[in-house]
């Protein structure tokens, strides 16, 4: 199968059904994490005598596109996460700026009690003012406490109600391990959370790329021209040390050991590799280059769509124009093992957009993917151009049409 033709084919002849997915699709539901997949992995495994995460508490590797788990340690067990929250802290963050909630030259102020987190941090003082853009660098880089509750209590008011909205969060993407107490990992009776979760968590923040321009850093400096630069170096040191990995987030207290979760890019396969409790940084550092290596040796992705590309066309009632464009902001495509054939990879468009006015970005359904002839995943479908209702002459031109014999 040409899957370009596939793709053209696709878009030529759009597929209407009702009811559309509007929400995105549950982390794990996009080919899943059922038995299949996790025998294929064994059986990989055992074929090339690995074995993966062998002194991590747990473990967890995922495919970043589909939710795929290809290898899995005691993945639900509840454990403290330390610094790893901070992808949580992270992710609402984000989601704030591309909500238009703030901006990354908003000044944030430092609380005393921001100020006083101890542990990691970028020394703040009481009073002092950062940008929100280098407050997120001294998060992602730095795994700074003090920055973390600085911008909980600038989203949220205090960091006891940004905690609230951290786990709600968390119930919405299904994440049933974790329970947080506070925004940064510090130990906390109570704060504590899984591989499988944290996996979630990270595969969700990874559809903000943006996050990457700070969590890549391997260093940079803040407060720069002032008395007071402070030099910043990432704290996941595969960012420089492993090919494509650039981010996401390390961790460690007594209680915790050495975590991370990490994520790295070959091509248009991405895959977020995680483990907590490890014995040494070093061991951490190694068992995860190996869980990638082995990934990327093991696994391919066929990519049919890229985030913001046009997919095809779908007609809302009474719109302007009568077939609207249609895009994705995430990759879709199937996750297939080395040596497997492309053959029979497509996708479909199930779309209910209803009628019109409706804005550009408005939710209008789905992109499900098939191989050979079954579901493996679907994709929110999002209209790509703002769709006007249309006036009385151009209704009046489409029945006429429609008389004649066209279609709408």
């Amino acid at each position: 199968m040409n899957l370009r033709a596939g793709l053209a084919g696709l878009c030529a002849g759009v597929l209407l059904a009702a009811p559309a997915a509007a929400g995105a699709a549950g982390a794990g539901s996009a080919l899943g994490s059922g038995p299949s997949m996790k025998a294929v992995a064994a059986r990989e495994r055992a074929h090339t005598g690995a074995t993966l995460a062998e002194h991590a508490v747990s473990a967890v590797l995922m495919d970043a596109a589909t939710g795929t788990v290809l290898v899995e340690k005691n993945s639900h067990e509840k454990l403290p996460p330390a610094s790893i929250t901070k992808i949580m802290t992270m992710l609402l963050a984000v989601e704030a700026l591309e909500q238009g909630k703030v901006k990354l030259t908003d000044r944030v102020r430092t609380s005393e009690r921001a100020a006083g987190m101890g542990g990691s941090q970028i020394f703040l003082k009481p009073g002092e003012e950062m940008t929100f853009d280098d407050m997120m660098k001294g998060i992602a880089v730095a795994s700074a406490n003090d920055a973390s509750v600085a911008i909980a209590e600038f989203l949220a008011g205090s960091e006891a109600e940004f905690v609230n909205m951290m786990n709600r969060r968390a119930e919405e993407l299904g994440m049933r391990d974790t329970h947080f107490v506070n925004c940064n990992g510090l130990p906390a009776s109570g704060h504590y959370t899984s591989a499988f979760d944290i996996a979630v968590m990270s595969r969700e923040l990874l559809k903000h790329p943006r996050v990457l321009r700070w969590t890549s850093l391997y260093e940079d400096y803040l407060r720069k021209d002032t008395d007071r630069p402070f030099w910043l170096v990432n704290t996941n040191k595969l960012v420089r040390f492993y090919p494509g990995v650039d981010g996401l987030k390390t961790g460690f207290t007594e209680e915790a050991r050495y975590c991370l979760s990490a994520t790295a890019k070959k091509g248009d396969f991405r895959v977020i590799a995680v483990v907590m409790g490890e014995p040494t940084s070093k061991q951490r550092n190694a068992e995860v280059s190996q869980m990638l290596d082995w990934a990327f040796g093991q696994f391919q992705f066929v990519k049919l769509y890229g985030p913001g590309d046009i997919v095809g066309r779908v007609h809302l009632d009474k719109g302007d124009p009568e077939r609207a464009q249609v895009t994705v902001r995430e990759i879709v495509g199937a996750l297939l093992r080395r040596g497997e054939s492309k053959e029979g990879i497509r996708a479909e468009i199930t779309a209910d957009p209803g009628g019109a006015p409706k804005k550009n970005g408005a939710a209008v359904g789905k992109v499900v993917v098939y191989r050979g002839g079954k579901p493996t995943g679907e994709t929110p479908l999002y209209l790509a151009e703002d769709v006007r209702r249309a006036g009385w002459w151009a209704l009046f031109e489409r029945t006429c049409r429609q008389w004649l014999g066209g279609t709408p």
